[in-house]
């Protein structure tokens, strides 16, 4: 959510606040701002809507300054506005601000006693007003963010610009994540390292309560008022890495990227002779045989994933799972019993609502697992042992590659928990593996068929409700089916068991609903088309998408046919049957005219509760 970008250089730094930003934007934003030092005083620009607004009023009134802070927000507080937008600012001080500082009332009502005045419905213009009051008593920049931050509850990111300080910005660091990076005799901020790609790829990533003072000549780092040193890290982004490239979209080039990344992940955690899972992070951390439930945490798409690894972990490895919301988990107050271990599940790895269950997970004495895209987040930090899913960057708000990968890493977590268990010998286990190793030809084949996709989108989005419909490994499947299609083409689409369509969904049923079917030929096919034909027997628009046999099998009441090329494992399916979903969603939206890569009200890094 939102996004920060700092500079604080020897040239002009407007563009290069704008250019940071604009690689920050699939974060999800509302408006956007940049403010910087002119002759020692704060001058801000403002937008509501896209980036493009506010860079063309930069061009009408244009913004110079060798130091600058930069946002894009998503409204929290107070709709998106002008007023509302950041940088906030004082004749003192501006900032910008990830997060939600959940004691703003009551600051504000403190300082407006005192006379100060608000001109924002805004948490974050709280914060910057806090600050003025402590310059106003004299106390040096450094001095009044040591004051203010014990006074503030919640979690956020920071960047704070001070009149007259042209060579200093001090960012701040409390469970939002924030980046600094390093130039030759500049210094940046910004908050992830992709903001930061096309100036540098030495960074450091700030650990909770740390607050950090750049000048040009470096950073200094602080933590609860005492100094401290913070490792400098060399990251593999670069421009080429995070660009669209011959794709008109970031989403359509990583659903093309899905066969190299499942693939390169299959030769990482699968050893070469035997075909086995090779995870060298939990060897002596995690004991399969120690652990009598495990609990699956992750927020949407991560969720999802989750609900289809219950799946395989009992019926392979014998262990029994719950899987939960984050945002539930740590607020239900469950019984835990001894011998659990919690697994979360997050892209990002900043993901509050799952960081937040890991940290109830750790306070409950469980042993906790990670299953993350970015090594150096909190979740990483955090957990007791972290799993990497290597995808590299996604920019497209809607999940595709980061999905198929943890799908990839979790299927073979799970056949190594069932070796360890003795519940799967070698020769069934390399079964399992050959079967996954197939997977990356299979969804290669599969991005052959976007013109078949395309012609079923262009009849799904005449629609005004959509479900989607699966059994087994196949229902989670059908919930993520559902979740892409709805929050890129914003057509209301609910995903089903299909088992449970007689207890209620079937009265949504008429001839102007697509029903996507999803049935893999696994021994709950016959069971899956029983279903269907209900469906097709009330006139609902049937698309299948199934093999061949499948499709042999289902005799009457399909419309329109999507036919994956070959027969589809349990352990594999959900990897496979994972893009057809995804194309389906994408092209919908695509021909609705929709921003495909930036849903409208969503974030990519959700970061607040």
């Amino acid at each position: 959510m939102c996004g920060i970008m700092g500079v604080v250089a020897k040239r002009p730094v407007s563009q290069l606040l704008l250019d940071g930003l604009k690689k920050l934007e699939y974060r999800g934003y509302d408006s956007a701002g940049v403010a910087t030092l002119v002759n020692g005083n704060i001058e801000r620009r403002r937008a509501e809507g896209k980036l493009e607004k506010l860079g063309d009023l930069i061009k009408e009134r244009p913004l110079p300054g060798t130091v600058g802070i930069g946002h894009t927000r998503w409204a929290t507080h107070g709709k998106p506005s002008e007023q509302n937008a950041h940088p906030h600012a004082t004749n003192l001080v501006a900032l910008v601000h990830n997060g939600i500082i959940e004691n703003y009332q009551e600051l504000k009502q403190e300082l407006e006693k005192e006379g100060y005045h608000f001109n924002s419905e805004t948490d974050t213009e709280t914060i910057a007003v806090l600050l003025t009051r402590s310059l106003e008593q004299q106390k040096t920049p450094e001095q009044a963010v040591a004051e203010a931050l014990p006074r503030l509850k919640g979690a956020f990111s920071l960047a704070i610009l001070f009149g007259h300080r042209d060579e200093m910005l001090i960012g701040v660091r409390r469970g939002s994540p924030l980046v600094v990076g390093y130039g030759q005799g500049e210094m940046y901020l910004g908050s992830d390292a992709i903001a930061l790609a096309s100036l540098t790829n030495k960074v450091t990533y700030l650990e909770d309560d740390d607050w950090v003072v750049l000048t040009p000549k470096g950073a200094q780092f602080y933590n609860r008022g005492k100094l401290v040193s913070r490792v400098v890290k060399q990251t593999a982004f670069s421009g080429e890495l995070i660009g669209k490239g011959e794709f008109r979209h970031y989403m359509l080039k990583e659903i093309h990227e899905q066969p190299s990344v499942v693939g390169n992940l299959l030769k990482h955690y699968l050893q070469p002779q035997t075909r086995l899972p090779h995870f060298p992070s939990l060897a002596g951390q995690v004991d399969w045989n120690k652990i009598q439930r495990l609990n699956i945490v992750g927020c949407g798409t991560a969720y999802l994933s989750g609900m289809v690894a219950k799946y395989w972990f009992e019926k392979y490895a014998k262990i029994a799972c719950n899987v939960d919301i984050g945002s539930e988990f740590r607020y239900r107050e469950g019984c835990f019993i001894a011998g659990e271990a919690t697994l979360g599940i997050s892209q990002s790895g900043e993901t509050i609502d799952t960081l937040g269950a890991i940290r109830y997970a750790k306070q409950q004495g469980q042993q906790t697992i990670s299953l993350i895209n970015v090594p150096e987040s909190a979740m990483a930090r955090e957990s007791d042992v972290v799993v990497t899913t290597m995808a590299g960057p996604e920019i497209g708000v809607a999940s595709t590659k980061a999905f198929t990968a943890q799908l990839t890493v979790l299927a073979c977590l799970v056949i190594d928990a069932a070796l360890k268990r003795h519940q799967l010998d070698v020769k069934t286990a390399q079964q399992l593996t050959a079967e996954l190793l197939e997977t990356p030809a299979i969804l290669a084949q599969l991005l052959g068929k976007q013109d078949m996709i395309h012609k079923i989108a262009e009849k799904m989005t005449q629609a005004k409700d959509v479900l989607f419909l699966g059994r087994g490994v196949s229902y989670p499947l059908a919930l993520e089916g559902a979740l892409k299609f709805k929050e890129l083409t914003y057509i209301h689409a609910e995903g089903y068991a299909a088992g449970e369509m007689k207890h209620g969904p079937i009265a949504l049923i008429d001839d102007k609903v697509p029903v996507v079917v999803i049935a893999p030929n696994d021994y709950l096919l016959d069971k899956t088309l029983n279903n269907m034909e209900v469906v097709a027997a009330r006139g609902g628009q049937v698309i299948l998408i199934s093999d061949r046999q499948g499709h042999e099998r289902a005799k009457v009441g399909v419309h329109h046919r999507l036919e994956i090329p070959v027969n589809t494992h349990l352990i594999n399916s959900p990897i496979i049957y994972a893009l057809p979903m995804q194309m389906l969603a994408y092209q919908a939206a695509w021909l609705k005219g929709n921003d495909v890569d930036q849903p409208r009200n969503l974030a990519k890094s959700v970061t607040v509760e």
